[in-house]
């Protein structure tokens, strides 16, 4: 299926959930924010949140520093 995942499109398995999205891609699920079509997806649903084809997707990781 075709997701854009930070501006860019690319094809993605089907039954994919925002967690398994996640660990495809190599983000700890813990310092991530995922906002998908314009909405924030809790933390507790990662597992359990569908994608869908033309879903837009927002990935931001947190950094620590000083």
């Amino acid at each position: 299926m075709l997701l854009t995942v930070n501006g860019e499109q690319g094809d993605y398995a089907d039954d994919l959930t925002v967690a398994g999205l996640l660990d495809q891609r190599g983000h700890d699920a813990a310092v991530v924010v995922v906002e998908r079509n314009g909405g924030i997806v809790p933390a507790a649903d990662f597992a359990t949140t569908r994608l869908e084809a033309g879903d837009v997707l927002e990935l931001v990781q947190f950094v620590g520093g000083g």
